[in-house]
């Protein structure tokens, strides 16, 4: 079963293909998508779908508050989305 990370702090040159090549050193990427406003600037975050739970611990571990491109990078799992209650004010 897959496991997705959230991947903040990254430089505005991270791409794609440079976080999942940093990725794969720790086991199989499935998938990455760096996190964008609507002009498409690049909002220094990204979500990583790891093949397995065991890869997405070794890569936590191996690349949390690691320096990318001269900024901590902070690398943790993601929390699957909350649904919001009806007639809920936020």
């Amino acid at each position: 079963m897959s496991t997705t990370l959230y991947a903040s702090n990254l430089p505005l040159a991270a791409t794609e293909e440079n976080l999942n090549s940093r990725f794969a050193k720790f086991g199989g990427v499935l998938s990455v998508r760096l996190e964008r406003d609507p002009g498409g600037s690049n909002r220094r975050s990204a979500f990583i779908e790891m093949e397995n739970a065991a890869d997405a611990r070794n890569a936590i571990n191996g690349l949390n508050l690691s320096s990318f491109d001269g900024r901590l990078m902070s690398v943790y799992a993601a929390m699957a989305p909350v649904a919001k209650a009806a007639g809920s004010a936020l």
